[in-house]
């Protein structure tokens, strides 16, 4: 896939050679039980001028017993003010893991109306691969409140509603592929581990149980990545669009209908939803399950 300016996914050399055109986000997000704490690695190394978008902050805080909803277009607005980003910039969206929680901001991105956002192929291991410098320290302004978000942000969101999937249109979905043999209706893609949509595995969320909804299909978000350099294992990087294609299809999913994607909180789900728009797949033709199997 090529690497130039509208193109979802762009190389580190392309964002090397673009930074002062851009707008920088590092998204990294790990699973609570990792014990990672992505704020303090941002502080240690990251690429130049990027901010820390925390995605367990910039939600939407009026649920908070659900992880990292989608944020309100409000307070969405205020944070790209205070991050200095304007409706008109280049965003350019990377994570630690390679192609992983970028996915999730890049989709937040696209379901305010911010078309112009691509996510970096490979993340910061690609970008140290590379051999790029990176900074150390945080410039990025303390996360906004519900109570200090300002009246009027010169950000504008435009929400694009067809992109975000709740509960009722999840159930809706699940009737209709009921009452067709799965024939008909929207596919409901599962982006979690093979061994927790069987149920053999257990949730890492206490009270959660395994298991899939009726009639999802299982295609874990970690089959559209490669490692492009088996001596190097911590780089890795999407798929083809002929491998993803061709993996979705083995899977069972029609590629020509509407797709739901989801997992256990919406992060894989996010990067399943990209690779499928980097396949070519229309963006008409799919949305996230926000919150998903939480």
């Amino acid at each position: 896939m090529s690497s130039k300016s509208g193109s979802i996914l762009v190389s580190a050399p392309w964002v090397h050679d673009n930074l002062r055109s851009i707008k920088v986000l590092d998204c990294s997000w790990y699973l609570p039980f990792l014990g990672r704490d992505c704020k303090k690695e941002f502080s240690k190394a990251h690429v130049p001028g990027a901010r820390f978008f925390d995605i367990d902050e910039i939600k939407d805080q009026t649920k908070g017993d659900l992880p990292h909803m989608i944020p309100q277009p409000e307070f969405f607005g205020a944070t790209m003010d205070r991050f200095g980003i304007r409706n008109s910039d280049h965003v350019v969206v990377y994570d630690s893991a390679g192609v992983g929680p970028a996915c999730r901001v890049f989709w937040t991105f696209q379901a305010m109306g911010h078309g112009n956002v691509s996510v970096l192929n490979g993340g910061l291991p690609e970008w140290t691969a590379c051999k790029y410098r990176t900074e150390s320290g945080d410039n990025t302004p303390p996360a906004l409140k519900p109570t200090n978000v300002p009246e009027a942000a010169q950000y504008k969101a435009h929400p694009v509603d067809s992109l975000v999937c709740d509960y009722t249109q999840v159930i809706g979905a699940i009737e209709k592929l009921k009452a067709s043999g799965g024939a008909d209706g929207l596919q409901i893609v599962d982006a979690r581990p093979h061994g927790r949509f069987t149920g053999k595995e257990p949730e890492f969320r206490p009270g959660l149980s395994s298991g899939h909804m009726p009639h999802s299909i299982s295609v874990p978000a970690t089959e559209v990545i490669e490692l492009p350099d088996p001596a190097n294992p911590s780089v890795q990087m999407l798929k083809s669009p002929d491998k993803i294609r061709r993996l979705f299809s083995d899977a069972g999913v029609d590629l020509h209908r509407p797709i739901i994607t989801t997992c256990g909180s919406g992060v894989a789900a996010s990067v399943l939803y990209f690779a499928l728009l980097s396949a070519g797949i229309g963006q008409h033709n799919l949305a996230v399950y926000d919150g998903s199997w939480s």
